[in-house]
């Protein structure tokens, strides 16, 4: 399960944001069945950032999305970025 999330901060808080993203990373990256967890910022726009997100299969993901550090993500969230979330299926992947 390939998820990547476009993040921009609101006004005044893209160091809010990136505090609470840097804060996933760790415990993400450490749940069964993650692969990846990446944090991207925008060249063009500092206020813009993108997770990168990769789990074995569709239980890993439901399981990060009932954990308390992306339940916690899921509070802040709204205050802090307009967020869109993009579910994506393989076509041509490489298997490394």
């Amino acid at each position: 399960m390939k998820t990547v999330a476009l993040l921009t901060a609101r006004m005044g808080k893209t160091a809010e944001l990136r505090t609470l993203l840097e804060g996933l990373i760790a415990p993400s990256r450490s749940e069964p069945g993650n692969l990846r967890y990446d944090l991207w910022r925008d060249q063009a726009d500092e206020n813009r950032f993108v997770l990168d997100e990769l789990y074995v299969d569709a239980a890993a993901f439901a399981a990060h999305r009932g954990s308390p550090h992306f339940q916690h993500y899921l509070a802040r969230i709204g205050d802090l970025a307009e967020r869109v979330s993009l579910g994506l299926e393989p076509i041509a992947v490489r298997q490394d």
